[in-house]
């Protein structure tokens, strides 16, 4: 096994602890990333598209029906900007619950706890974001831009998380 640098250096291999590091280093960086990608979009959205009044799910009476309805029309046969960043907000669901996985059962609880709030401000989000496609209230837009912060918080808090040496003796 090739020698490896003192324990107390910076960027010193540790045994179990270098490759989940780096990978919870690389998940969030990601989230991070695909979530500037998804305000970017947003703001496409914002700026270049006119929902129309009467689409499948608008005004509904049933939140979660008019949902799946309003998004599987977006999707699809939307405006295209609403259309990606709606098929890209359910990918960003996708991701979280993926950064979830890699963080559970690691020694850090606050990294697993910033990916979930991370996952959740996500998850919120995208309500607020199919609330606004069918029922149109600016509040919802504002809820969806302020989780979306949330959720870049979180994952910026895990990057420096996972970036951290670990303190102690790791086994």
């Amino acid at each position: 096994m090739p020698a490896q640098a003192g324990a107390g250096q910076s960027g010193a291999a540790r045994p179990g602890r270098a490759e989940p590091a780096s990978r919870l280093l690389a998940v969030n960086f990601a989230a991070c990333l695909l979530l500037l990608i998804q305000y970017l979009l947003g703001m496409a959205v914002n700026l270049y598209v006119v929902l129309p009044a009467a689409h499948p799910g608008a005004a509904a009476p049933d939140y979660f029906t008019g949902a799946a309805s309003g998004l599987a029309w977006v999707i699809p046969d939307g405006p295209v900007w609403a259309g990606v960043h709606a098929a890209f907000g359910l990918a960003l669901v996708v991701a979280a619950s993926v950064g979830i996985a890699l963080t559970w059962g690691r020694r850090s609880r606050m990294a697993t706890v910033m990916s979930v709030l991370g996952a959740l401000a996500i998850l919120g989000a995208a309500f607020n974001g199919v609330s606004f496609l069918n029922y149109g209230h600016a509040f919802s837009s504002m809820i969806m831009a302020g989780l979306w912060a949330l959720a870049l918080a979180c994952y910026l808090t895990g990057m420096f998380l996972a970036a951290r040496p670990a303190r102690g003796n790791p086994a």
